[in-house]
């Protein structure tokens, strides 16, 4: 029945394919041939592990472990998706699911992490972009596919997962978490005195409305004084290419924002900008690290190219593929890389990511321990202020880095990308009209 039941899917691929080799009959026949055989095989090796493999094994997860293999051999992002994995995924786009509030990719076997979620119970953990998960609870995961180590890492609320962490030249730790609703507010913002900060954590269904909410609520609490916007992308891992597309949009007036190109020239898609700019032309800085990915890079390779933000930060993760997802009959779904994607320039960064315009590491800064240092006014027979230019109102305050070290910025990336956008308001203001 098995044999007879291959035999026809051999036989319905090369009816199904027969357009294509009319142009080439030999080579047709030929590839044909082997398709057909590599179909008798699997047969074979199915039949054979149905009737003699040591413990009783399901048809459907023998088949479903066969789909997972194929999708797996294509590429990290290539995998798939049980009914129930499925459907965690549907929901995850609406911003809003179950689990640890982690992106993973794959790399040399180990699941590696993209980036945490803000605020979730992986950040409060402190896992870290570049970490690398081992095993999930003792079970090494280089046994598993993508898909299944994130569905192992999935579960009911409230039950506790304990990940085996390996972390640059440190010795392998394990962090434990437990698992929670994971609620994505994808956009976060706050007034940094005279400019608008906005933190983009990931890309949902919910982060367009977002970013118009942030900047309606910025330009209402600086008002006229506003010199510039921050867009936070820092350990974003990406998301919906639409919503990538529509934060783009959002600062540019025109030009195209990213194309994608596919296996054939008329899979090719563009993306352009329409009229309207929420920042109202005010300069922008992105900020980028490690764990910026996919649709972040989107955003920060359109903003660049069109000279409309300056990018600063460290070079990003290099995600340049478009993921597309394909129902199946069984209410699961494929994950399959379909096309490339390219800045507007006509770059792909895929593997090589976006390197910024400024590059600044992150550090932890302290105040040096220098003592009071004597000026101008200690010196013996130093001449007095000019009364005339003196107005009165200032003091002296003494040693003047007494009240600073609690004020300085902690986020030192951040501070970096304030300083410019002050430092470009205020050599603007200087040249001659």
């Amino acid at each position: 029945m098995h044999r007879t039941l291959f035999a026809a899917l051999a036989a319905a691929t090369l009816l199904l394919s027969s357009t294509v080799w009319l142009s080439a009959p030999a080579r047709a026949q030929a590839s044909g041939s082997e398709t057909y055989r590599q179909l008798n095989l699997f047969g074979d090796v199915f039949e054979r592990i149905r009737a003699e493999y040591v413990e009783e094994v399901s048809d459907h997860d023998l088949i479903e472990a066969a789909i997972r293999g194929m999708l797996a051999s294509l590429d990290p992002h290539s995998g798939y998706l049980s009914p129930k994995s499925a459907k965690a995924m549907k929901i995850q786009t609406k911003g809003e699911f179950g689990g640890l509030g982690i992106e993973v990719t794959m790399e040399g076997g180990f699941v590696k992490v993209i980036a945490p979620i803000d605020g979730t119970p992986a950040a409060k953990a402190g896992l870290q972009p570049g970490d690398l998960i081992t095993h999930l609870d003792g079970v090494t995961v280089q046994e598993l596919t993508l898909p299944e180590a994130v569905e192992r890492m999935r579960g009911k609320v409230d039950t506790d997962i304990r990940l085996t962490i390996l972390r640059g030249k440190r010795d392998p730790f394990d962090v434990t978490i437990t698992r929670a609703i994971i609620k994505v507010r994808s956009v976060r913002f706050r007034a940094e005195d005279d400019i608008g900060y906005i933190r983009i954590t990931a890309f949902n269904e919910q982060t367009e409305v977002g970013l118009e909410r942030a900047m309606k609520a910025l330009k209402k609490e600086i008002g006229e004084k506003m010199v510039g916007v921050v867009v936070d992308l820092r350990n974003n891992p990406g998301g919906l290419l639409n919503q990538a597309v529509k934060v783009s949009d959002a600062f540019l007036e025109k030009g195209e924002i990213v194309s994608t190109r596919g296996r054939e020239a008329e899979d090719t898609q563009r993306f352009n900008a329409q009229p309207g700019d929420l920042a109202a032309g005010l300069p922008v800085v992105v900020l980028i690290n490690g764990g910026s990915a996919s649709a972040s890079e989107i955003v920060a390779g359109a903003l660049r190219d069109h000279g409309r933000a300056i990018i600063l930060g460290t070079r990003s993760f290099g995600k340049g593929s478009v993921q597309t997802i394909m129902p199946l009959a069984d209410d699961g779904a494929i994950r399959l890389t379909t096309a490339r994607y390219y800045t507007p320039s006509g770059v792909s960064i895929q593997a090589k990511g976006i390197e910024p315009d400024i590059i600044v590491e992150q550090v932890r800064l302290e105040p040096l321990e220098n003592g009071r240092q004597r000026r101008e006014r200690d010196l013996r027979g130093a001449l007095d202020t000019d009364s005339s230019q003196d107005s009165g109102d200032s003091q002296d305050s003494g040693d003047e880095t007494a009240d600073t070290r609690d004020q300085a910025p902690q986020d030192y990336q951040l501070s970096r990308a304030l300083d410019l956008l002050r430092g470009i308001r205020l050599y603007s203001s200087r040249l001659p009209n």
